[in-house]
């Protein structure tokens, strides 16, 4: 046997994850999605206080069961979907990835189907893999809408144990009305969940609801957010999810003991203690993506309709001339989706002016 002993499904392939340059060979960073704004010096110290604190009791383990950190994402929650969340509602874990993971973990597995609908977020089958679960994509139409009848048509031929639904979708940014979901919800039934993944939702136009408001209409809806957004925290690795208890219960069961530190969630209850002005800048942001989406389509580009922190643009004859080009004049964005379409991160005014120099130079040139 070849050493070393790896599943055969395994081998060969490459972690996942996004270019990671330095900024001497990319000064400006729009692949990743990330909140340019730093935390406030007023943020940092309640931070680095809290930080201290928790370390007079690192000779302990901390609170498996986060009660207090579910609690205070319940308030969030609350405040913002709309509708009453409660802390038994509510799990979280280090990002949405392990909260996805821990969701295939308890809800997929060998002899069971995760389906979702292409372009989706790449490491959803990567969760299905890990898991051992079946995976099945659907295709979403030409302005990356999900076809109801079609999608309903899916899940009753492929009996699907988890439905995952970015919305807004990465890498299109499109987000999902109320109605797909629900009818989603009522196509899978009792047989599975559907994950409405809302890690860009706090980005969402006026007007576009988030799904939390169904929660009390579908006991096998999942909605998960995240603190690497909106909140500016992506180095804090913290998601979660609010559900039915019952499926909040069902995830407890598959978690590694104590899977969130001490101090992960004294950094997360310090984030929520400032989340005003942490999310201060979504507004600004949003603008900024308005902006930049108006100013693609006046290149005569096509760009997806977003309710996210980022623009994905085409129809490009070599995506990977034009990335190449844009990194070659130190401005880094994400190669990713169908081909001919790339993503970029909506950052400060200064980068997006960066950004716009770079790309018309190189449509220039790749027009010659």
């Amino acid at each position: 046997m070849t050493f070393p002993p790896l599943r055969d499904e395994l081998r060969g392939l490459e972690p996942y994850g996004a270019p990671q340059l330095s900024l001497q060979q990319a000064p400006v960073q729009l692949n990743v999605n990330e909140n340019p704004y730093a935390p406030s010096e007023a943020v940092v110290a309640d931070v680095a206080t809290a930080v201290a604190e928790a370390a007079t009791r690192l000779n302990r383990y901390p609170d498996r069961e986060h009660v207090e950190l579910r609690e205070r994402l319940a308030d969030y929650l609350t405040a913002d979907g709309g509708a009453r969340v409660t802390a038994e509602q509510v799990w979280a874990a280090n990002g949405s990835n392990e909260v996805m993971l821990q969701l295939l973990q308890a809800f997929g597995g060998p002899g069971r189907t995760a389906l979702s609908f292409a372009p989706t977020y790449s490491m959803y089958p990567e969760y299905a893999r890990d898991t051992s679960t079946r995976w099945v994509t659907g295709r979403r139409d030409d302005e990356f809408s999900v076809d109801v009848d079609a999608a309903c048509a899916l899940v009753a031929a492929e009996r699907p144990s988890v439905v995952l639904l970015p919305s807004p979708n990465n890498p299109t940014g499109t987000a999902l009305p109320q109605a797909t979901v629900t009818a989603l919800c009522e196509a899978v039934g009792d047989d599975g969940v559907v994950v409405v993944d809302e890690a860009y939702g706090e980005f969402r136009r006026a007007g576009t609801p988030s799904a939390l408001a169904l929660l009390g209409e579908h006991r096998n809806l999942v909605v998960t957010r995240t603190m690497s957004k909106a909140f500016a925290a992506a180095g804090l690795r913290l998601g979660y999810l609010a559900a039915d208890p019952a499926i909040c219960d069902a995830v407890r069961v598959v978690r590694l003991p104590y899977h969130l530190s001490a101090v992960t969630q004294a950094v997360a209850l310090a984030a929520l203690r400032h989340a005003p002005e942490l999310l201060g800048r979504v507004d600004a942001l949003r603008a900024e993506r308005d902006d930049t989406v108006a100013w693609l389509r006046d290149q005569g580009l096509e760009v997806a309709d977003s309710d996210a922190n980022f623009a994905f643009f085409g129809r490009l004859a070599d995506r990977h001339a034009v990335w190449q080009g844009l990194l070659d004049r130190g401005v880094l964005v994400r190669e990713t989706g169908p081909d001919g379409w790339l993503r970029v991160s909506i950052g400060t005014p200064q980068e997006m002016t960066s950004f716009k120099e770079a790309l018309l130079v190189v449509l220039k040139e790749e027009q010659r």
